[in-house]
Formats: structure tokens, sequence, C-alpha cells
């Protein structure tokens, strides 16, 4: 299923003796300029543009035919960012240009979609250690013609996985730490001992010295290493790099596969992947964004915020909360419903949020997602029997039963909640219990 959405272009992007031209669509006025300048490493630049573009055509979980989809930039202030999806959604890839990568100004802040072709991708190869490379996101001088005249109309399929897979990527960030940080040349040893064919194996990276040692098991302190074939995409930017850090949540021995991060960091550019607990399993899956798209208060808070909400390259929530009056927790519930609709992201090197546009209707997330479009018909019908920490919910022909944990997490008799344990969000009918618990609470002030 995709949201098509109708862009225009004056051409192709292309790399020609004059620099590199990505050329964008939308924007607050036709065909903006979000950047004119040098990138000041030009070959690694290359290289990032082209692994983040590798990954948007890439299909990971059962491999088919290039997925042939555009990665997304934004610019915010100083610095340039390129996000993709892969193919089967399971892989999220972003480049930073920050701003010891940049010689130009970020003359408009917005998002937009890139046009990576491929004879673009052949370009970017060819781009030498002595070459300059001047990028122009937007076109230099900007002709509004007709649609019979010089501007290309193209229509750009962007799935609706790839909304859902940006509102759960950001979500599951918010919860990462560092995990470990080594040296790129031994981690060039490391991701060169990694398969390269695709594999579904799950493993468990732990810091050991200056390096990494795998495991089958998980530990405290480690990070999860779902399909460790997906790394490859960052192999290209190892003779950059720097520095190889790795993100993940807290595990314990016995926990399940969980998503992380692998970042590569060149000083003035930053490549990373984040990886889905499994290989098998795509982000837009996830169910991590569900309890902020079920919330009702949330979203009156969710457009206060929007109001003060600016192109900063990362978002201080403590200044959010001053400018708006509510307090630091809701700020915070109020980015998560704001990343449903991709207008954040989620930075886990600077443990920040970042601001960002995509071309999706706002309530696009909440309205295609199965399990909420579910929780709200039963709560319609009156299917919802609360008793104090337990509900029972009638489904159909079905009687299912949830209960309330300590910890303020739901379990469930029914199929979905047996089979994924809560790893995978809530069921529908945990969701439609915990709604109907805070309208009943709310109804009580």
């Amino acid at each position: 299923m995709s949201a098509v959405q109708t862009y225009r272009y004056l051409g192709s992007s292309a790399l020609g003796q004059g620099g590199l031209a990505l050329q964008t669509s939308g924007g607050p006025t036709p065909n903006p300029r979000f950047f004119t300048g040098f990138l000041t490493t030009p070959q690694a630049a290359a290289v990032g543009l082209l692994a983040v573009a590798e990954v948007a055509r890439t299909r990971y979980h059962r491999p088919v035919s290039p997925a042939s989809l555009d990665p997304v930039v934004t610019g915010s202030r100083d610095r340039l960012r390129f996000e993709s999806f892969s193919g089967c959604c399971g892989v999220y890839a972003r480049l930073d240009t920050l701003p010891a990568g940049i010689d130009g100004d970020v003359v408009e802040h917005g998002t937009t979609n890139v046009d990576v072709n491929n004879p673009l991708r052949e370009a970017l190869a060819r781009v030498g250690g002595l070459d300059p490379l001047h990028l122009s996101v937007g076109p230099d001088d900007l002709t509004v013609s007709t649609m019979d005249g010089p501007v290309v109309e193209k229509k750009v399929p962007l799935p609706v996985r790839w909304l859902r897979g940006f509102a759960e990527v950001q979500i599951l960030a918010a919860a990462f730490e560092p995990r470990a940080e080594i040296p790129a040349t031994e981690a060039a040893t490391f991701l060169r001992r990694l398969p390269t064919t695709s594999d579904r194996s799950v493993l468990w990276a732990v810091p050991a010295g200056k390096s990494l040692r795998l495991t089958s098991r998980p530990v405290p302190g480690a990070v999860c290493l779902a399909g460790a074939s997906r790394l490859t995409a960052l192999r290209g930017m190892l003779r950059f790099a720097q520095t190889l850090r790795v993100y993940g949540p807290t595990v314990a021995a016995g926990s399940a596969p969980v998503p992380s991060t692998w970042e590569l960091d060149t000083g003035a550019l930053r490549l990373s992947l984040t990886l889905s607990p499994e290989p098998y399993r795509g982000f837009s899956g996830e169910g991590a964004a569900l309890t902020a798209l079920a919330g009702d208060d949330v979203v009156d808070d969710a457009n206060l915020v929007t109001a003060v909400l600016s192109w900063d390259p990362t978002i201080d929530v403590d200044r959010l909360a001053s400018d708006t009056g509510i307090d630091p927790a809701r700020v915070r519930a109020a980015l998560a419903q704001l990343g449903t609709a991709g207008r954040v992201g989620n930075d886990v090197s600077e443990a920040a949020y970042f601001h960002r546009v995509m071309p999706y209707d706002a309530g696009r997330a909440e309205r295609d997602n199965p399990r909420l479009v579910g929780a709200r018909a039963l709560l319609d019908t009156g299917a919802v029997e609360l008793d104090g920490t337990t509900a029972t919910i009638r489904s159909g022909d079905q009687v299912y039963r949830a209960r309330q944990l300590p910890d303020g997490n739901l379990t469930c008799t029914c199929p979905w909640w047996a089979k994924h344990r809560g790893q995978r969000g809530p069921c529908r009918h945990a969701l439609a219990t915990r709604m109907l618990t805070v309208e009943r609470a709310e109804e009580r002030v």
C-alpha cells in the first residue's frame, strides 16, 4: 500500500563540472534551495550518499529486484540529513552531514525526497579524493511553469510502511544508550569478518577491550546484531571513519532480540544503520508507536509543540517545555506523537530529537494501523468491560482477558500476545483496554 505524492522536479539529479545538483520537490515555495555550497570531505560524502541510496534499493529479507525508492533529505540550520529505509523496512540508514562537513549556508529549512538515479550513482562512485564536490539541494535558478513547460512532474509512491517505520524508529531509538566505541582500525577488522550474504541469525556484540566480540546469547551490556550481513552498507565508509559507535537498549541474560544502531563517524559525517530486532521483521510492524497514537490529550500537546518547533539541529525538550508551559514528560509524549507523522526523528549520537516534515497526511499512520483501528472498533461497539486491573473483551465469537501487570504493561489471552509476548507492542485488545482505562480515569478527575 502506498501514499502517492506528486512532486515536481526541474530535471534529474546530476553530477557535472559545476558540482552535485540534487533535485528537490515540495517545501514552502516551489523547488526551494535548502543548501548550496561545498562538501568539505567530498569522497567520503559521495560514499555516504551512495550507502543511503543503496539501502533504499535493497531488500535484505527475501531479496528481490531493487526497490527504487528515493531517500529523504532534511536541511536544518547547520547540517543536512539523508535518510532511507530498506525495501523490507528492516534497516534504517541515515547520513548526517555535520557543520564541519559543509562549506555553505542552509538557506531554506525543510524536508523533501531526493532523486538519486542511476547516472548520479555512477557519477558519485567516480568522485576522487581531490575532486571538489559542490552540493545544491534544489536548482540555482527557479523557473515556474505549467505542466506543459520545463518542469518535470514526477509521482513518487511512498509506502505507508515508510511512515510507520519513521514513527517506530524514533520511539525505539529514544531508549538507546551508547554501548561501545571502538577505533576505525578495529571496526574494519570486526565488520569485514561478518558475513556478506543474507542470514537470519541473531548474535550479540559485547565490548572486549578496543574491539567487539560476538556471542550467541545476550548478557548485560551487549548489543543485538540481528542479520549481521545487513551492516554491509557501512563498509565503504570504513576508510574515512575515525570511530565506530554502537547503541542499543538495556538488555539482560535471556533478553529477546532488540533493535540496535551502528554508526561510523568521520568527524565531518556520521553514517548510521539501525537494524530491526530480527532480519525478517520490518520496523513498520514493531508497535512501539501505538501508545502514542492512542492518546487523546497528547494530540493537544503535540499541536502546542508544533507551533514552537524550529529547524534546530536538535530539539531541546526543556526549552519546549518552557515555551509551551507543559512539563518535559508531556513534551516527550508530544514528540512521540509528532514522530508518527514523520515530523520528528531521533539522533542517538546526540540523544535528542530533530525536526523534519514528511509529505504525509498527519493522521495517516493512525488510520492505517490495523491494531489501532481494531482497538477503536472494539471501544465503539462496547466490547470492553473493565473490572479493576483486568478487562473482558468480546471480539466476534471469542472472549479474551487482558490484565495489567505491576509495571503498567498489559497481558492478553489472545493468540497475538501468546506469539509475541509483548515484544511487538500491544495487541488490539490490550490497546483498547488501556484506552478505556485512561478515558475512565479522566472522567473521574
